[in-house]
C-alpha cells in the first residue's frame, strides 16, 4: 500500500529556497501537542468538516446511510460511527466536508510537480517533501526523490528527525539536496511529555547528518518551532544553542507559533488543547521572535 498524501501545494515561498512545490505526506511518529498540521498525524484516511463553508443544505444528511452526521453532534460527525465511505464528501456542494489523505503514485506526484519546473528553474526552487513525516515511508520517499532528481528538480526533505538512519542514508540521502531538520526540545523528558516520544534518536540522527555535511555532504538546516512556554523558554533555547555549537552549526531557522492549528483540530474532531497558557492561541510577535533569536546570534549562530 502506498502512503497517503495530504496535498501537493504549488507556488510555496516558505518551504525552502525559491518557488517550490510541497508534497505533504500523511502520518507522523510524533504527537506534538501544538502540531500545526494535525491532519498529517495519522497514517489513515480521515474526514474533516469546515462549518464556515457549510450552507445548511442537508444534502450530506440525506446521503449518509450510517447516521454518522448530525447538527446535534459536537463536531457534526460521529467518527465512531462513520465508516469513511466519503459519499457525503462527494455530494457536498460547498466543500465543507473533505477527504483527508489519498494514495497518489510516484508518477502522478512527479507529473504534478513538473508543471512548475519553469518556476523552479527561474527562482532556484524545487520540490519539498514534507508531512506529516515523509521518512515513515522510506522506500516510497526514495523513489519520489529519485524520480524528481532525474528530472533535474532540486529536492528538499523536511523531517522531524525520527527515522532509521542507515536506511535513510542508503535510500533517500543520495537523492537529497537539502534537509530541514526540526529540533523542538533538547531535554528528552520534556520532548516525551510534549511530543509523545523521547528525542535521543532524533538528536543522534542530527549529529550524524551534520557530521556528514561538514565532510562535504548534504546541508542540514535545523529549525526550531517557537511554542510559548514550551520550546521558547531561555532554558531550552540556550540548551539547543549549546548543542548546535558542539556540532559546529552555523545557522538555524526560528518558526513562530501561529493559532491556525487550533481550527484545524476542530475540523478533525479533536478536542481543544487545554494547557492554561492562552498564548498558544495567539500569533507570536516579531519582538518575541527577535528575543529568542538573540540567544543564537550571541552564540555566533545566524538566524533566518
Amino acid at each position: 500500500m502506498n502512503p497517503l498524501i495530504l496535498s501537493i501545494k504549488s507556488n510555496s515561498l516558505d518551504d525552502g529556497p525559491g518557488i517550490r512545490s510541497v508534497v505533504f505526506f500523511k502520518g507522523c511518529p510524533l504527537d506534538c501537542i501544538w502540531c500545526h498540521n494535525p491532519e498529517g498525524k495519522k497514517r489513515t484516511t480521515e474526514i474533516s468538516f469546515e462549518p464556515n463553508l457549510c450552507t445548511g443544505c442537508d444534502t450530506c444528511l440525506e446521503t449518509c446511510t450510517k447516521n454518522a452526521l448530525s447538527r446535534q453532534y459536537r463536531y457534526f460527525i460521529d467518527r465512531a460511527v462513520c465508516d469513511l465511505c466519503f459519499d457525503c464528501v462527494e455530494t457536498c456542494p460547498s466543500g465543507a466536508l473533505e477527504r483527508v489523505g489519498r494514495e497518489i503514485p510516484v508518477s502522478e506526484i512527479v507529473e504534478k510537480v513538473l508543471k512548475d519546473k519553469p518556476f523552479f528553474d527561474a527562482s532556484g526552487g524545487g520540490a519539498t517533501l514534507s508531512g506529516g513525516e515523509p521518512t515513515l515511508n522510506m522506500e516510497f520517499l526514495a523513489n519520489t526523490a529519485k524520480a524528481l532528481k532525474e528530472e533535474g528538480v532540486h529536492v528538499l526533505i523536511e523531517t522531524c528527525g525520527l527515522f532509521e538512519y542507515d536506511e535513510f542514508i542508503e535510500l533517500v540521502y543520495p537523492h537529497t539536496d537539502l534537509i530541514y531538520f526540526d529540533i523542538k526540545l533538547l531535554d528528552s523528558g520534556e520532548h516525551k511529555k510534549y511530543c509523545g516520544l523521547p528525542n535521543d534518536s532524533i538528536l543522534e540522527n542530527f549529529r550524524k547528518l551534520q557530521t556528514k555535511h561538514l565532510e562535504g555532504g548534504t546541508a542540514v538546516l535545523p529549525r526550531i518551532p517557537l511554542i510559548p512556554g514550551i520550546t521558547d523558554t531561555p532554558e531550552n533555547l540556550h540548551a539547543i544553542a549549546a548543542f548546535f555549537l558542539e556540532g559546529r552549526v552555523k545557522q538555524t531557522r526560528l518558526m513562530a507559533n501561529h493559532p491556525l492549528w487550533r481550527s484545524k483540530n476542530l475540523k478533525l474532531g479533536i478536542e481543544p488543547l487545554e494547557t492554561g497558557d492562552d498564548r498558544l492561541g495567539e500569533w507570536m510577535s516579531e519582538e518575541r521572535v527577535e528575543e529568542c533569536g538573540k540567544i543564537f546570534t550571541e552564540a555566533n549562530i545566524s538566524v533566518e
